[in-house]
C-alpha cells in the first residue's frame, strides 16, 4: 500500500504542501478499517495511531457536527488502494475507483444535508467553520512535517486483454511452400526440449519455506498510566475548588479540564505508542461533559417530587418555585386583583406548566434548555435554544393584573398558557 521513506521529497511553500497533499493523498485501505476507512488511511499514512483519529472524528461531530461533513468527504475524496481515483473522480469519468457510481451519488447527496447540519449553528454558533479550520490547519502540519513518510505507492493499471490483431500472427515466409504455390506446415524434426525424454534432468523440488520468526515484544509505554494520574490529579483539584465554592469553577469545567488532559495524553500515545486506554475514559467524561453543558445543573435545588402550588393571594406566592426533578404546576387563577406579583419558577428535569389569569398584563422569561416551550402562543424546541421573552396584555389589554414570571427548565416540556 505504502511505499518507502522518500526524505527527499519535501514540499516548499503552501502551494507545493497543498499540491504534494493532493498527489500522495491518504488511501483507503481494505484491512484494519471499521467503515470507509478515512481514520486508518489518515493514521497510516503519517505514522499515528487511527484511534486517534477516529476519537477526534466522534468529538468533532459532538461538538459542532463537523466530524460527519469531514468523513463523507473523505470517502468521497480519498481513493482506495490499488485504485486509480477516488470516488468522487470515477464519478466524473476521471479513472477507475472500486466505489460504484451510483454509491458515489448517494454519498454527494447525504453530504448536503450533513452540511448545512453542520454550519446552520444549531449546536454553537460557528462551530463548523471553526472545526472545518482545525481539520485543514491540522492535515497541512501533518503533511509538512510527516508527508515524506509512507507515501502511497502507484496504483498498478489493470491487465488488458483481447485478441491478437492481424499484425501479431506469424509471417508467411516462416513456412515453407510446395511446387504448386501454397504453404506447407510440417512438424519439427528436432526435440523442442532439446533432450531425449528419458534422458531429462528435472531439478529437485524446493525446500518448505520457514515459519516466519515471531514478532518481537511490544514496547508498553507508560504515556497512558502518566496521563491518567494527571487526569485524576485535575479532577481531584478541581473538585476540591468546586466543593470550596470558586465562582468559576463549575463540574462542567473541572470535566473539560480532565479531557485536555486526557487529548494531549492520546495525542501524544499516538506517536510513542500507547495510550488507547484513555479511551475508555474520555468517552464517558464527554457524554457527561455534553450534558453538564447543555443542562444547567448548578442552578437546580428544590429536591425531588411533583409541586403542585394554588396561591389566592399575592402574599401566597413564593419568590421561587424549584425541584431538582419531578412536575411543576403553579396555578395563578385565583388571584386577587391586587399589588405586582413576582415569582421563578426553577425545574431541573419534568414538565413545567404555570396558569395565569386571561385578563393578566404577563412580563414573561421563558428558557427551556432541552426539549419543547410554549410560553402564551410563542413556541421553540431543540437543544440549547435561547430563552423567550416578551410582554402579554392579555385579553381586554393594558390594566389588569400585573405578573412577571421567570421560568427555567432543564430538562423537558415548558409551558405558560392562560386559563
Amino acid at each position: 500500500m505504502s511505499g518507502e521513506t522518500d526524505t527527499s521529497k519535501q514540499p516548499g511553500g503552501f502551494e507545493e504542501t497543498v499540491k504534494d497533499f493532493w498527489a500522495s493523498r491518504p488511501r483507503r485501505p481494505r484491512r484494519g478499517r471499521k467503515l470507509a476507512g478515512v481514520a486508518a488511511a489518515v493514521g497510516n499514512r503519517y505514522g499515528i495511531d487511527p484511534v486517534v483519529v477516529r476519537v477526534a472524528l466522534v468529538a468533532m461531530t459532538i461538538f459542532g457536527g463537523i466530524g460527519l461533513t469531514v468523513y463523507l468527504l473523505g470517502w468521497l475524496f480519498l481513493p482506495e488502494e490499488d485504485d486509480e481515483v477516488s470516488a468522487f473522480e470515477g464519478l466524473i469519468g476521471k479513472g477507475r475507483s472500486s466505489v460504484s457510481k451510483g454509491f458515489a451519488v448517494v454519498l454527494c447527496c447525504l453530504l448536503v444535508p450533513v452540511s448545512s447540519w453542520a454550519f446552520a449553528g444549531n449546536w454553537f454558533d460557528g462551530g463548523g467553520f471553526v472545526g472545518l479550520a482545525m481539520v485543514v490547519t491540522a492535515l497541512y502540519l501533518l503533511h509538512r512535517s510527516r508527508g515524506h513518510l509512507n507515501r502511497p505507492a502507484p496504483p498498478t493499471p489493470a491487465p488488458a486483454y483481447g485478441y491478437p490483431t492481424e499484425n501479431t500472427w506469424p509471417e508467411a515466409s516462416m513456412y515453407p511452400t510446395n511446387s504448386a504455390g501454397t504453404q506447407r506446415r510440417e512438424p519439427p524434426t528436432w526435440d523442442p526440449l532439446g533432450a531425449a525424454p528419458l534422458a531429462w534432468d528435472l531439478p529437485d523440488p524446493p525446500a518448505p519455506p520457514q515459519p516466519p520468526a515471531p514478532p518481537p515484544p511490544r514496547h508498553r509505554s507508560k504515556i497512558g498510566i502518566a496521563t491518567a494520574g494527571v487526569a485524576l490529579a485535575v479532577g481531584g483539584i478541581g473538585a476540591a475548588l468546586v466543593a470550596d465554592g470558586e465562582p468559576w469553577f463549575t463540574p462542567a469545567h473541572v470535566i473539560g479540564l480532565v479531557l485536555g488532559v486526557l487529548g494531549l495524553g492520546m495525542v501524544a500515545g499516538s506517536f510513542a505508542g500507547g495510550g488507547r486506554g484513555l479511551i475508555g475514559l474520555a468517552a464517558p467524561l464527554s457524554v457527561a461533559g455534553l450534558l453538564l453543558t447543555a443542562v444547567p445543573f448548578e442552578d437546580i435545588r428544590g429536591g425531588v417530587g411533583d409541586l403542585d402550588a394554588t396561591p389566592r393571594t399575592a402574599a401566597e406566592v413564593l419568590p421561587v418555585y424549584q425541584r431538582a426533578a419531578g412536575d411543576i404546576q403553579l396555578d395563578l387563577r385565583q388571584l386577587e386583583a391586587s399589588d405586582p406579583v413576582r415569582t421563578s419558577v426553577e425545574n431541573g428535569a419534568g414538565n413545567t406548566t404555570v396558569i395565569v389569569p386571561p385578563e393578566a398584563d404577563v412580563t414573561y422569561t421563558c428558557h427551556n434548555s432541552m426539549g419543547n416551550t410554549s410560553c402564551l402562543g410563542r413556541e421553540q424546541s431543540g437543544i440549547g435554544t435561547g430563552p423567550l421573552t416578551g410582554f402579554d396584555p392579555g385579553t381586554d389589554g393594558r390594566g389588569g393584573q400585573r405578573i412577571t414570571l421567570d421560568v427555567k427548565n432543564a430538562v423537558g416540556n415548558l409551558e405558560v398558557h392562560r386559563g
